[in-house]
């Protein structure tokens, strides 16, 4: 699902979450993603301020995580 902006993506993974017939693995999957964008924003505050409300690729999450990992590999 496409989403407008990462505050999109987050109240939609807390309403799955909240769901109680979601499924154990996607439940896993949801809790582990709203982990990462929760952080992201942690770490993207200032640019969250100025109006960069884009919702991250699976890419720009993973590089948030692993900033070490990523720089030494060139990404």
């Amino acid at each position: 699902m496409l989403m407008n902006s990462i505050e999109q993506h987050i109240e939609v993974d807390k309403k799955i979450l909240e769901n109680p017939t979601t499924s154990p693995q996607q439940r896993r999957h949801i809790e582990g993603e709203l982990h990462d964008l929760e952080e992201y924003v942690e770490h993207h505050k200032e640019e969250i301020e100025q109006g960069d409300h884009h919702d991250p690729t699976a890419l720009e999450l993973y590089c948030d995580q692993e900033p070490i990992r990523t720089r030494m590999s060139g990404l």
